[in-house]
């Protein structure tokens, strides 16, 4: 069997079927074809053959075997010729008779053979630098982490004098811009913490010095990285009413205030706490940073007999397409809003990520090669672990 090499992981070969095996498939194609159509004088799929072919045609008929047997037949036949195909492959039948052998041509997509490079040396080389690598938490980092819990469990205490920063205040507003409302430009009872700077530049100046049931009315440029393109760089006119100032009341940290939050029996316990909590979170960032860094070296090392699939390439674009669209309907957003705020198109995402798709499926190659060289076997009890600890 002569197998054509193409372009692109691509590979070109003729198949056959011989009669005897195929010709089981045209009764199968009579019953699925008089199912889909309507006889007079026969219920769905019991219309004997010479109907169905007066109904359709014998082409249309041969057309249906010859798809299922091609379909049942295929996996083997590439089996045989060792082929590590992917996706489904482009057919072209060459003949279809009764009484005859079925020829067809395959156009199939395979992987690409798989080298990898020496890359021990580095690996080793980057591991030696992780190891000699210290973890060391400074007190600064304890205090600050000790003031974002405390500022956590403010208390709110309204009062009636002007806002100032810290506090928490509670507006009503309407953005326009020439006059005509922006869309998502009105807002009822919005909770905002002045400093926070979750507005625009220049907003929260504005609410500054305010009181309870005051209204202002002021102008402000959207700046010109604004995520909304008709917004970005343009003027508009916003009307703010304050209808409530709170000041938070933060809690003095102390024994008292460490016994609150649990099981701590005073200050110096927290703190050793805050300290794990924030080693953890470093050494895991460590871990992943020398993770990223050992993969690079992999992708780098990965040499392939052809390029990359293109099936393989789209299939791991869409993956990706599916991952960010999962992380933004967690934040309430919908993937055609998180686009459009880029001022891009789905198809132009899919484009600017084939880079990263190709890095990620080399990856996943270098990964797989080592796992078969090493004959690396993972147990199911290592399986249900790991499962059990994302969950």
């Amino acid at each position: 069997m002569e197998i054509k090499k193409l372009p692109k992981s691509k590979v070109e070969f003729k198949l056959v079927i011989a009669w005897d095996n195929w010709k089981v498939f045209l009764d199968d194609a009579v019953q699925k074809i008089s199912k889909e159509i309507k006889i007079e004088g026969f219920r769905p799929g019991k219309a004997p053959k010479k109907i169905v072919e007066q109904k359709v045609g014998k082409e249309v008929i041969l057309n249906t075997a010859a798809e299922e047997a091609i379909k049942k037949n295929y996996p083997q036949k590439v089996k045989e010729l060792n082929l590590d195909t992917i996706g489904s492959p482009e057919i072209d039948i060459i003949k279809l008779e009764e009484q005859v052998d079925l020829e067809f041509v395959v156009v199939a997509s395979v992987m690409p053979e798989v080298e990898l490079k020496k890359y021990k040396d580095e690996v080793s080389k980057l591991n030696k630098a992780f190891a000699n690598e210290k973890t060391e938490i400074a007190l600064e980092d304890i205090l600050k982490e000790l003031e974002k819990i405390a500022k956590s469990r403010a208390k709110l205490v309204t009062v009636r004098r002007e806002a100032k920063k810290e506090d928490s205040i509670i507006i009503d507003f309407e953005v326009r811009k020439d006059g005509i409302l922006i869309e998502g430009g009105l807002a009822k009872d919005h909770n905002l913490i002045l400093g926070s700077e979750v507005f625009i530049p220049g907003f929260e100046d504005h609410l500054l010095g305010m009181k309870e049931g005051e209204e202002k009315n002021f102008e402000l440029k959207f700046p010109k990285e604004y995520h909304e393109k008709n917004l970005a760089g343009g003027l508009a006119q916003f009307k703010v009413v304050i209808k409530l100032v709170q000041e938070r009341e933060v809690p003095v940290i102390n024994d008292e205030f460490a016994k609150s939050l649990g099981n701590f029996k005073d200050l110096e316990e927290l703190k050793k706490n805050i300290e794990e909590g924030i080693k953890k979170e470093q050494e895991f960032r460590r871990q992943e940073k020398r993770r990223g860094e050992m993969m690079e070296i992999l992708i780098n090392k990965v040499e392939l007999s052809d390029e990359l699939p293109e099936i393989l390439v789209h299939e791991e674009v869409h993956k990706m397409l599916h991952e960010l669209e999962s992380q933004i309907q967690q934040m309430g957003m919908s993937l055609a809003d998180y686009v459009g705020q880029l001022g891009k198109t789905i198809d132009d995402l899919e484009k600017d990520w084939i880079p990263q798709a190709q890095k990620r499926i080399k990856a996943a190659l270098a990964l797989e090669k080592i796992i078969k060289e090493k004959e690396i076997k993972i147990s199911s009890e290592e399986i249900e672990e790991a499962m059990n600890k994302t969950c």
